[in-house]
């Protein structure tokens, strides 16, 4: 039976049934414009071979050599249109089925960037139309051989635009990977930079494998992908710079100034050894998210029982060392508490991703309070 809360985990099965829900809405949607567009195939793939035939010589036509290929090509047409053009209703289902999974800072930033990537790809599907291809196929029509009549088939010209258009599609969607590979913290925009030539070499590689066998068209698509991509770099740059002017914007105490204690929370002095840091946090009801005042009283509490714990000595080790050859030694460090201090640490660089991998550790290993504690630094990292 389901639960009544919104909020609750939802069972596999439930999972299952709502991605069968939204896959079959996804093909309604695709239907619905197959419908729409198939009474109008002819006249969309005459635009659609526009470019080609402006370049035929006079008295050339396209051909078709199958028999089913005058029917069968405006139908595929009219099928990989109305994908294309379903496109936005087919990644609002799958954000939809996605997104209650997300934080809310992934949230913040997948929304633009999934309306930036169906932008992009349309943008790069119209350089290919407008720009590309009347640059292609005048240099294929003037190369022909002299008795050679230019008559292609019209199966094959569909395949061979709809492959120059998923490339372009494909290739200007590089600002969109390079946003999220700094944004996760794989790269960084500096070490980007540093590749500047080993991109540039791929792009040309790349442009090789997925164009003709013609330099101009290669071309074509090597200098927007490397265009593209410093693009990317800016705005990965600008993207971090934002961040970094969010988390120095002061919300606590003036720098050196002492920390303020939490409401009933006792002083670092009077912090007895196995006590409870912060008796409050147990109760999830009187749970809030802490300032960056509180969490930092909370660690210098956390220091505390350690520094106290170093230096009162247990019966055992009283016991074991003698007065001469008793010798100052600290207790191990908790490496719970080390992950949090990292993660603190790694929070104030900027590598938000890495913090948050941290305290995910500290969720699974640590006590009542340290798992609060990571609750807490997760939800000022959401707020920002």
């Amino acid at each position: 039976m389901p639960s009544d809360d919104p909020g609750a985990e939802q069972p596999f099965i439930s999972h299952l049934v709502e991605l069968r829900d939204r896959l079959i809405r996804m093909l309604i949607a695709i239907g619905v414009m197959v419908l729409v567009l198939f009474p109008f195939a002819n006249d969309l793939y005459a635009y659609v071979a526009a470019p080609l035939l402006a370049q035929l010589p006079e008295g050339n036509t396209m051909i078709a050599t199958q028999v089913a290929s005058p029917f069968l090509t405006p139908f595929k047409l009219a099928l990989i249109a109305a994908m294309f053009l379903s496109m936005p209703y087919l990644l609002y289902q799958l954000w939809a089925f996605v997104a209650p999974g997300l934080y809310q800072h992934e949230k913040r930033l997948a929304i633009p960037l999934l309306i930036s990537s169906i932008l992009l790809f349309y943008l790069g599907m119209l350089f290919a139309y407008y720009v590309v291809f009347p640059l292609v196929f005048a240099f294929l029509s003037g190369t022909t051989p002299e008795g050679v009549a230019m008559m292609t088939d019209i199966s094959a010209y569909l395949d061979f635009v709809l492959t120059l258009f998923f490339a372009f599609g494909i290739a200007f969607e590089i600002p969109i990977a390079t946003i999220l590979l700094v944004a996760i913290g794989v790269v960084t925009p500096e070490g980007l930079a540093h590749k500047r030539p080993y991109v540039i070499v791929a792009a040309f590689v790349i442009g090789m494998f997925l164009t003709p066998p013609d330099m101009i068209s290669q071309t074509l698509l090597a200098v927007p992908m490397w265009l593209l991509f410093e693009l990317g770099i800016l705005l990965s740059r600008l993207m971090l710079k934002d961040r970094r002017a969010a988390d120095d914007t002061p919300d606590g105490p003036p720098a050196g100034a002492a920390p303020k204690p939490l409401p009933g929370a006792p002083s670092a002095g009077d912090v007895d050894v196995g006590r409870e840091l912060s008796p409050g946090f147990d109760d999830r009801d009187r749970w809030h998210p802490m300032t960056d005042a509180e969490m930092e009283a909370e660690l210098d509490l956390i220091d505390a029982e350690d520094a106290l714990a170093a230096k009162t000595p247990t019966p055992q080790t009283a016991q074991a060392t003698s007065p001469a050859t008793a010798e100052p030694s600290a207790s191990p460090t908790d490496p719970v508490e080390d992950k949090i201090r990292r993660a603190n640490q790694l929070r104030d660089l900027g590598s938000d991703f890495a913090a948050r991998q941290m305290l995910y550790q500290v969720l699974e290993e640590g006590d009542a309070t340290q798992r609060q504690v990571a609750r807490n630094i997760l939800s000022q990292l959401d707020e920002h």
